[in-house]
């Protein structure tokens, strides 16, 4: 029986893919930041541990605990609307930990159990706001795309070791907490002079009938997990697979 560890599990694309691979008779190791026993069914191929993704402590703890994995999610990661102009270093740079250092350290925390095992898989999972340019995401754009660029150099390095490292990018998903989640981070990140341009921004969206739910992403994990002649890159949900279509 295989064991996957996901980041990030405590809502959204996290939480549906953990029970998407308990579903299918896996073992998961659940984490999240504060650990919640209830937000999944109780079995006896669970464990919920706790792992914040900018701590190195955390990780290792968490990577200890956790013993031999097949399957490494990076879900974690927290978003950022808003122009340039209001949004200072300090969320900029607590962006980039989450969503950029913390995939890359704990991609790093795992590598020697898949390299010495000639056998493993890393899934990043980023965005498709990364496939098409828009307007007051310049900041969480360039955290995921970094990522994306990582996964692809990456996944050369491991080849040698028969180790597999894919990404999954979502589209929008209005039925996750994610929006809701990034609104502390919002306050003031739209100056005045940009009003008119976030209202357009917003008009659009409303208008956008094509989206994403986190089924569309966990199934979409499952494949890069269980499928080896899967694509590195793979759009999730119909927003995101109509946007990669388009390139």
């Amino acid at each position: 029986m295989k064991t996957v560890l996901i980041t990030g599990c405590s809502s959204g694309f996290g939480l549906a893919t953990a029970q998407y691979f308990l579903d299918h008779d896996w073992k998961v190791v659940a984490t999240m930041r504060t650990p919640h026993e209830d937000v999944l069914p109780r079995s006896g191929r669970l464990r919920v541990l706790a792992l914040d993704v900018t701590d190195a402590d955390s990780i290792r703890r968490a990577v200890e605990t956790a013993g031999p994995i097949d399957v490494l999610v990076n879900n974690a990661g927290v978003g950022m609307l808003g122009a340039l102009e209001g949004t200072s270093m300090e969320q900029v740079r607590a962006i980039f930990e989450t969503n950029t250092l913390g995939t890359i350290a704990m991609t790093q925390a795992v590598l020697p159990q898949f390299r010495q095992r000639k056998a493993g898989v890393v899934v990043n999972v980023t965005s498709s706001v990364t496939l098409m340019p828009l307007a007051l995401l310049s900041v969480d754009t360039a955290s995921k795309a970094a990522i994306n660029a990582f996964t692809e150099s990456l996944a050369l390095e491991l080849e040698p070791f028969d180790v597999h490292v894919n990404i999954v990018l979502p589209g929008r998903a209005p039925e996750t907490r994610f929006g809701e989640n990034a609104q502390p981070r919002m306050q003031g990140a739209i100056p005045e002079a940009y009003a008119d341009l976030a209202n357009n921004v917003f008009a659009a969206w409303a208008q956008s009938t094509a989206v994403t739910t986190a089924k569309d992403v966990a199934e979409a994990v499952w494949r890069a997990a269980n499928d080896p002649a899967c694509p590195v890159r793979m759009p999730a949900g119909a927003d995101a697979l109509a946007l990669a279509g388009s390139r």
